[in-house]
């Protein structure tokens, strides 16, 4: 299984929903960035991707986007095996 890296907040009900769907879907470990603790790594997060918002969800080196594109992605049928590619 690729490696799930998620941009986020301490507090985000859309990083919730997503990372409730990831373990739905097998993932086990999500590396967490706190954005709201560590504000260089917002700097960051926007030059990666170029949005402001979290979570930014990125499964090995895809940029996946935020919780409503990972829904997407699952609802198309191609999350899991963007996970297990």
């Amino acid at each position: 299984m690729k490696k799930v890296v998620m941009y986020a907040t301490g507090y985000c009900p859309y990083c919730s929903r997503a990372e409730a769907l990831l373990k739905q879907r097998g993932v086990e470990q999500i590396e967490k960035i706190l954005i709201d603790q560590d504000p260089a790594q917002r700097d960051v997060m926007m030059q990666r991707t170029g949005r402001r918002t979290v979570p930014q969800i990125y499964i090995g080196e895809d940029h996946v986007g935020g919780c409503d594109d990972l829904y997407a992605l699952d609802r198309a049928g191609k999350l899991v095996p963007l996970l297990a590619a």
